[in-house]
């Protein structure tokens, strides 16, 4: 069994409002009993962010996180929030660098580095992730993108922040589309990163990140994703959304590879 504590994270992207927020977490609470040897964090809309701390007040055991900060501490920017105001509301989590943010958004390398800087600042633990499109895999660039992605946040951060960093491994093509990367890819994927944050943080600091595998996970497969070498545990989208499958892949047996 790997030393590393597995990871269950749930991207809401753009659903549920306050309302359904509060009906979510109390249908999950009664379906989800706490695991202290696993970690479970929700990454809701912005403005659900205070419905979700009210009403998971009692579960210490389900964190909460944001799903993207600006790269700027403060400023004029219209619509956008600081790590510290996620840091404020009770944020002790957030996503940097999800596809879509850096598709729709034009979030590239140095800004993404940006983001994850800022989290840093404000004590909040960042959640970076990185992928492939299906053009680079298709290129075979699987693992030069995945370099270069890490290596942009990597060589801005000190040599200890690597301690608070989760990374999640998310192939573009597997999100959203019902497609799902192999046990064998997601284990080739991870065992790239997991080299590249050795490289960059040392072995033994590197051993103790968590890498999660991003992309279609679901209740029928996180099992066999699950016990893939190297996969630490899901950044759930879409069955997130659903009390029921999301309990179920947080209750999913963990792999027993390192």
């Amino acid at each position: 069994m790997s030393a590393r504590k597995p990871f269950f994270g749930a991207n809401w992207k753009m659903h549920k409002g306050p309302s359904e927020t509060r009906a979510f977490v109390r249908a999950f609470a009664e379906l989800h009993s706490a695991r202290p040897e696993s970690t479970v964090v929700f990454f809701p809309p912005a403005i659900s962010v205070p419905a979700f701390r009210e009403s998971a007040s009692d579960r210490e055991d389900l964190e909460l996180g944001v799903q993207d900060v600006h790269q700027e501490p403060d400023g004029a920017h219209t619509g956008a929030i600081s790590a510290s105001m996620a840091a404020d509301a009770g944020a002790t989590w957030g996503l940097a660098g999800h596809s879509e943010r850096r598709r729709e958004f034009g979030d590239d390398d140095a800004r993404v580095a940006a983001k994850v800087e800022r989290l840093l600042e404000a004590g909040v633990r960042p959640l970076l992730c990185v992928g492939e499109t299906l053009e680079e895999r298709d290129e075979g660039r699987l693992a030069s993108v995945l370099r270069r992605q890490l290596s942009a946040v990597l060589e801005r951060l000190p040599a200890d922040a690597g301690a608070g960093l989760v990374v999640a491994y998310e192939p573009v093509w597997a999100i959203g589309t019902g497609r799902t990367a192999s046990p064998s890819d997601a284990s080739e994927a991870h065992a790239v990163v997991r080299e590249a944050l050795g490289g960059h943080l040392g072995g033994g600091a590197a051993d103790a990140v968590p890498i999660l595998y991003g992309g279609s996970v679901k209740p029928h497969n996180v099992d066999e994703l699950l016990a893939a070498p190297g996969v630490d545990g899901a950044l759930v989208g879409g069955a997130s959304l659903d009390p029921e499958a999301f309990a179920r892949i947080c209750a999913a047996p963990f792999g027993d590879a390192p």
